[in-house]
């Protein structure tokens, strides 16, 4: 169970860790979070090939020791990157996610498939295509031209191009998934709200 962004409960408070413990035992009384489980929670079902690639993705990134299920110490990791990380901290979570085979780079494909699957999920009316959209990226910050992103490149090139770290957080956000931890279940209704597009 590690956590390669620091300690997962840095800046959380025992108030915070307490309440989060309650949700958690609540959703999951084994203390063991499973994909099944994880796509329970979040109502997550009837989704197209993309997305549910896309949630099978974020799960295997939550699931830091690789044991097929996602225990107390990486749930509240997980929460305390999206709620309290830096940027960078965000931006190296971001590349774990997109970097879908593990090989330490992103190429075009991979990001294509990942934006596409987050647009599934969270139903973007972006007039700007995946493909356009990822075009860009690589356009922006794939210094050395060869058609990955390292993970410096990615971070870097990222974080000193202000339109498209906009683009990522506003496109790539994951603010809603953090609603549903912090508040619980959500109705479809309040799912809706949030931006999820979700089958039956």
């Amino acid at each position: 169970m590690g956590n390669a962004n620091g300690a997962p409960f840095d800046d959380l408070n025992a108030l915070q860790i307490h309440k989060w413990y309650k949700k958690f035992m609540i959703e999951c009384p084994s203390g063991q979070l499973t994909m099944h489980e994880f796509k329970q929670f979040f109502r997550l079902r009837g989704l197209s090939v993309d997305a549910n690639m896309y949630v099978e993705q974020m799960f295997n990134t939550f699931d830091m020791n690789k044991d097929g299920s996602i225990d107390f110490m990486e749930y509240v990791a997980a929460l305390s990157l999206v709620l309290k990380g830096t940027v960078e901290q965000k931006l190296r979570w971001y590349f774990k996610l997109y970097d879908v085979d593990g090989n330490g780079c992103i190429d075009r494909q991979e990001l294509l498939q990942i934006i596409m699957a987050i647009r599934a999920i969270n139903g973007s009316t972006s007039k700007v295509s995946a493909e356009e959209y990822t075009n860009k990226v690589f356009d922006n910050i794939d210094i050395n031209g060869d058609g990955e992103l390292s993970l410096e490149e990615f971070v870097e090139g990222t974080k000193q191009d202000k339109a498209l770290m906009e683009m990522l957080t506003t496109n790539l956000d994951l603010s809603h998934i953090t609603m549903i931890i912090q508040n619980g279940r959500l109705s479809c209704s309040e799912l809706a709200e949030v931006g999820f597009t979700l089958g039956a």
